[in-house]
């Protein structure tokens, strides 16, 4: 199966399903001497795991994760990085109605057909929890963009028909997290939150959009014309599972625009540099990193597992069904969809870092042919009372 792997120089390859034994990620790519322990890995995954609040699934996953390669004494070694995440609370048995008879608008019958066969619990691979995988991987690619000065964020924007007003950097970084929706204006994320309390009601669930921005990216990153900054982080947010569209700058709203309308025309800044009057570009102009805040919006579609009959057919059998799909699911996704869009961000961005010569892709200090650093592992035996692991290799 292809399809596992994303990024040139900052490499994501992920397995495991949804109800496997463990879910788990290699990042291969990232330099040495990157500062890095598995606290630094759980605080993203404890953004994105189940059973936050009412409003997403009850499955009761710790999403703890485990480093298993690539780093020594706290540092990246330059080496693949491995980490893996055990499933906990899994419940096949609960799909296996739907062997046979593929539950409606999932990926089921489509995963059937391509292979042959699929493993069906919980959806298996097609599952959203392998996201948990994505939100790993981003949270080394963030530490890398750290020491860059490159930031992102991320908020919902809108749920169903209510859509919050424009919203700064510094708000979404003050007031996403404040709240469950993950909304960055206050009373807009009441008003989502009664929404999806309805909709949850109801037996039903509804969409939504996430909105992000990139600070601190340098200017002149990205290779026209198919590896574009755009080009491939449309790539990594339609991968985004229920992901239906991107956008940046003006997205679909340039259709109003007009020519006059939209140029930005350009002006020196303090430092005698051209920059462009304005931002509805988003931060790209010709695929190319301009140095101004990157913003784009993701749109998700509504959850698929709700608990209202619906009407499926069995292909074993050859009858038609009534499908009801119980289960632990969310009513709506953006919520924990925030995570991971910045994760999928952040992947991207690192790889450009590193495409573009902006992060020395062996080490981070860039000492090439140094050996004695600050993060090499010193040897127990030039201290004595250094702490050690080495054992016993007595006959």
């Amino acid at each position: 199966m292809n399809g596992n792997e994303f990024g040139r120089l900052f490499r994501v390859t992920t397995f495991g399903e949804s109800h496997g034994e463990a879910m788990g990620v290699t990042v291969s790519g990232c330099p040495a001497g990157l500062e890095l322990d598995e606290a630094d890995v759980q605080r993203e995954l404890d953004r994105r795991k189940p059973g936050q609040s009412q409003i997403t699934t009850s499955r009761g996953e710790p999403d703890a994760v485990s480093i298993k390669s690539g780093t020594q004494d706290g540092y990246t070694t330059g080496t693949p990085i491995g980490m893996v995440i055990q499933n906990k609370d899994a419940r096949s048995g609960k799909y296996e109605p739907f062997i046979t008879a593929p539950r409606p608008s999932h990926g089921d019958f489509t995963y059937s057909a391509k292979f042959g066969t699929r493993n069906w619990g919980g959806g298996g691979r097609s599952s959203a929890r392998e996201t948990a995988n994505w939100v790993a991987a981003g949270a080394i690619a963030k530490q890398i963009l750290a020491n860059e000065g490159v930031e992102i964020r991320a908020h919902v924007n809108q749920i169903g028909e209510i859509e919050a007003p424009d919203v700064s950097f510094e708000e979404i970084g003050e007031h996403a997290e404040e709240n469950e929706v993950r909304c960055a204006h206050p009373e807009t994320a009441e008003r989502m939150r009664e929404r999806i309390d309805e909709y949850q009601e109801e037996g039903d669930s509804i969409g939504g959009a996430i909105e992000f921005e990139i600070q601190g990216a340098p200017r002149g990153l990205g290779a026209p014309r198919f590896d574009s900054v755009p080009a491939r982080l449309g790539q990594a947010m339609l991968s985004v599972p229920a992901a239906t569209g991107f956008e940046f700058g003006l997205g679909r709203e340039a259709r109003r625009y007009r020519g006059s309308e939209r140029n930005e025309d350009w002006e020196f800044d303090d430092d005698g540099d051209p920059i462009p009057v304005g931002n509805d570009h988003g931060g790209l102009q010709g695929g190319i990193t301009t140095g101004q805040p990157i913003r784009g919006e993701v749109t998700l579609h509504a959850p698929t597992s709700i608990p209202q009959k619906q009407t499926t057919i069995d292909w074993e059998t050859g009858e038609e069904k009534e499908a009801q799909v119980i289960g632990r699911h969310d009513p709506v996704l953006p919520p924990r969809g925030v995570p991971v869009v910045e994760a999928m961000a952040a992947l991207t961005m690192a790889d450009f870092m590193l495409l573009g010569g902006r992060v020395n892709p062996d080490r981070l200090d860039g000492d090439v042919g140094e050996y004695d650093t600050d993060y090499h592992p010193s040897s127990p035996e030039n201290d004595p009372d250094a702490p050690t692991s080495a054992e016993s290799t007595e006959d």
